[in-house]
């Protein structure tokens, strides 16, 4: 496929957009319908909440708002930490508002968890990163954040005094080391893995009666790519302490609702209620946001670290106003504001990408990875 079919490809995408353009108003009003939901589902939780409004110390609110800001910002010290260790310069805002949006799109709509990584791509390609780059950027970042919640749910546990086996935790420390130092080795040294990929493609291709060399093109475009990746442990390391304080933050945002309602918990309590209702809603992902189901876990957790059950609901009802709706309200503004266009745009980044890729160029779409990709 060449280049012009790669325009009449995307001329027929945009007809077919045109003829569908009812579709965007339905997940509008779709989208409508589940805040609506949500807000019925809350509903009991914010009359009781109101029947206590008079006890909240109000000072409190603030370090709350701060605390899951500091969150969100240091979640977007991780994409940017990770992206600069490719090649790949992105401004903190930029990260920050595409961190928002995703976000928002992750806890609010449904089928919101394939969707954001998939907008996180297209933007992050949109700021130069190849197509392995922004593949990789996203899945590094899900596997920080993972192995940074196992740890501060260990620590809790630990501080508590519970006989907890750290075994499991520090399997997936170790794994990540393992697979850094792996990533490392091979960004070091691409030829080892060209040359294995060449050769299962060369049996593949056999067994496909296939030409020897179908497919070696783009294999090799893919190890060029990945060339660009040069995750250092200094880069590792600031992106998992980035990670940890990212979780640390939330914790904080969880404390100073509590303390907002009068109650003092314990920080092993709040650590330990805080990775379950995390855990379980990472496990359940079909309600946005976990809804329900991450503030039934909390409520008991919280009232088990020496909280009332009364304080414990209106200090989980006060948290998830301010973590969940007021950060998603936020996303949704800067979607609004910055990514209305890029939305309803028609542009596909990887559509040059494609089109090379198909004819047989022999060099990388991208530039070379000594040309580090700097976004204005």
């Amino acid at each position: 496929m060449t280049a012009e079919h790669a325009d009449a490809e995307g001329a027929g995408q945009h007809t077919r957009r045109r003829r569908f353009w009812w579709v965007r108003w339905v997940a509008l009003a779709l989208a409508i319908a589940v805040l609506a939901v949500e807000a019925v589902l809350i509903w009991p939780s914010l009359q009781d909440a109101w029947h206590r409004k008079d006890n909240l110390r109000g000072w409190w609110i603030v370090p709350c708002i701060i605390a899951a800001g500091l969150s969100m910002d240091s979640f977007a010290q991780v994409q940017r930490a990770l992206l600069r260790s490719a090649g790949v310069v992105v401004k903190q805002w930029k990260s920050l508002s595409v961190v928002l949006a995703a976000n928002s799109v992750s806890q609010t709509l449904p089928g919101g968890q394939v969707l954001a990584p998939a907008f996180t791509y297209r933007e992050t390609r949109k700021w130069g990163a190849s197509p392995v780059v922004a593949s990789w950027q996203v899945v590094m970042s899900g596997l920080l954040m993972g192995v940074g919640l196992a740890v501060l749910g260990l620590g809790g546990a630990l501080l508590a005094g519970a006989k907890t086996s750290p075994f499991s935790v520090l399997f997936s420390v170790f794994g990540f080391i393992a697979f850094v130092i792996v990533a490392q080795y091979l960004a070091g040294h691409p030829e080892t893995m060209e040359n294995v990929g060449l050769r299962l493609l060369r049996w593949y291709n056999e067994a496909r009666d296939k030409p020897e060399d179908h497919g070696a093109t783009r294999w090799v475009e893919i190890i060029e790519q990945l060339r660009a990746v040069q995750l250092t442990g200094r880069d590792a390391a600031v992106a998992f302490g980035w990670s940890i304080f990212n979780w640390a933050a939330d914790v904080a945002c969880l404390a100073f609702a509590c303390y907002a309602v009068g109650a003092q918990p314990s920080i092993s309590g709040l650590m330990v209620a805080y990775a379950a209702g995390k855990a379980v809603g990472t496990a359940i992902p079909l309600l946005p946001g976990g809804l329900g189901v991450v503030d039934g876990v909390l409520v008991p957790a919280l009232a088990s670290a020496g909280m009332g059950g009364g304080e414990a609901v209106t200090a989980v009802l006060l948290y998830r106003l301010v973590s969940y709706l007021l950060v998603a309200l936020i996303g949704w503004l800067v979607i609004f504001a910055k990514f209305r266009r890029e939305i309803r745009s028609d542009d596909d980044p990887d559509r040059e990408h494609r089109a090379r890729g198909s004819s047989g160029a022999d060099r990388p779409v991208d530039d070379p990875p000594d040309r580090p990709h700097t976004s204005d």
